[in-house]
């Protein structure tokens, strides 16, 4: 599946996949800019700061091949004690924004595309941390 038509040519083998892994959330809340900005170097996100996440939503892309799942609503601490430099302005990458059909063809097997008059959100079918490591496991008993 494509979202840009050429023409119509002979069957060439299967569709390639996508290389990378996801992050996922394994929160509900308010992103913030503290938490994405450790997040930034690990790959490419699909959300902005202030937006509201849940569990087992798609955030953005892994640099690596597996999917890793991460706290998007992590605060700072705050103490009493301030150190010279260390509350530094968080400048944010703009988040990459997904049509629908940029969106069915970027999901696998295990991730939904959530569509909304607001938004279009990518999810996984399992949104618990235990129910997709239980999944996965009975999938690999059944191989």
């Amino acid at each position: 599946m494509h979202h840009t038509f050429f023409d119509y040519q002979p069957t060439r083998g299967s569709i390639p996949a996508r290389l990378n892994g996801v992050l996922i959330s394994t929160e509900t809340g308010r992103a913030t800019p503290y938490a994405l900005d450790g997040l930034q170097d690990r790959g490419m996100l699909f959300i902005a700061a202030g937006e509201q996440v849940y569990e087992g939503q798609v955030v953005g892309e892994h640099c690596r091949d597996n999917d890793l799942p991460v706290n998007v609503c992590r605060e700072k601490k705050l103490t009493n004690v301030r150190a010279a430099g260390a509350d530094k302005s968080i400048i944010l990458k703009p988040p990459r924004q997904m049509t629908l059909e940029q969106a069915l063809e970027y999901i696998e097997e295990d991730e939904l595309v959530e569509v909304t008059p607001a938004a279009i959100r990518l999810r996984k079918i399992f949104l618990k941390e235990s129910d997709r490591r239980k999944y996965a496991r009975q999938a690999a008993n059944t191989a």
